[in-house]
């Protein structure tokens, strides 16, 4: 029997053809297709360009929370302070019968002013055995009190100038040297953020000893069971060590003067600025409740404005410094 070689290899490749030119009608045909879906396609709605506005605006605002706490800590760090210093109670005409040390955090405020927690710049001030012996006719008298300005190589000298009579705050005046000419006052902020903002806090925690843990391993070797605090920061400023820490959180409320945020902190901390997410200070670190992350308090620069006036109005500080009646 005779096969029919040539009908048996022409049959597929007709086929094929078939099959391309399918194929390819099909590409054609889609291409077309997208090409007049997309020339007439409808401009996008209002509501959807609403949209994409708003989430850019998010986006860019979340950008910005998140370079926030870099740029003010590296924008205003040589304008916020380290304070130290030692105080006694005593009876006059007998040896103290209370000396202690007090650490805290300030910032510059005004030219040749910085501002503090009362605490920090009266160290007796809400403490209770200080105010027992004070009620007996005792005498608190600070027998130093310096700022350490990061970058600068020695401390200097502060004095209470004004203090809130309800509140945790106080306002000193610096020493005028050539390290303090050149510091800024910190921008204050117009109006209080809402809850829920972000917040970044700038200051001391744990003091001496903070700043000893993050310094190079043979400084911490040397200064880690020093016990005069002076002394070792003396030596942390001679060094340029004298560094400040930044913690992040949120704005969880805001009742009266007080804010309350859960960026954590620590003794130390006290007197630190409390800043906003545009980078100006809305706060002035105060305390914190132990044991709960979310309780870290702070007093608003509402409650500042009226001190800084009322200092810049007493000019040179005197032996007696001029009290507030400012909330």
């Amino acid at each position: 029997m005779i096969e029919d070689y040539s009908r048996s290899e022409e049959e597929p490749v007709s086929q094929a053809w078939g099959h391309a030119f399918q194929m390819a009608l099909g590409v054609f045909l889609l291409v077309g297709a997208l090409a007049f879906a997309h020339y007439y396609e409808p401009p996008p709605s209002r509501d959807l360009q609403s949209q994409v506005s708003q989430l850019s605006v998010e986006v860019q605002r979340l950008q910005q929370e998140q370079a926030m706490p870099a740029m003010v800590l590296n924008r205003y760090r040589d304008s916020i302070c380290y304070i130290f210093g030692v105080y006694r109670i005593s009876f006059p005409g007998h040896a103290p019968e209370l000396r202690a040390r007090v650490s805290g955090s300030g910032f510059v405020v005004a030219d040749g002013l910085i501002t503090t927690n009362r605490h920090v710049a009266e160290p007796w001030y809400g403490d209770s055995d200080a105010t027992a012996l004070i009620n007996r006719g005792a005498v608190p008298q600070l027998e130093r009190l310096v700022a350490f300005f990061p970058d600068a190589p020695t401390p200097v000298n502060i004095a209470p100038v004004v203090w809130s009579a309800q509140g945790d705050l106080a306002v000193l005046r610096v020493e005028n040297s050539r390290i303090t000419r050149h510091l800024r006052p910190l921008p204050l902020a117009k109006a209080i953020p809402s809850p829920g903002e972000l917040v970044t806090v700038i200051g001391y925690p744990m003091g001496v000893l903070g700043m000893v843990a993050k310094s190079p391993q043979a400084i911490y070797d040397r200064l880690a069971f020093r016990q005069d605090d002076m002394g070792a920061a003396s030596e942390l400023a001679a060094l340029s060590l004298i560094r400040p820490s930044a913690t992040c959180g949120h704005l969880g409320d805001v009742v009266g003067d007080k804010l309350i945020y859960d960026a954590p902190t620590a003794h130390g901390g006290s007197g630190g600025p409390v800043f906003d997410s545009h980078g100006e200070v809305i706060g002035i670190n105060s305390a914190y409740l132990d044991g709960f992350s979310g309780g870290t308090l702070g007093v608003s620069v509402e409650a500042l404005r009226p001190l800084i006036q009322a200092a810049e109005k007493a000019g040179e500080p005197s032996k007696t410094a001029a009290k507030s009646s400012s909330k």
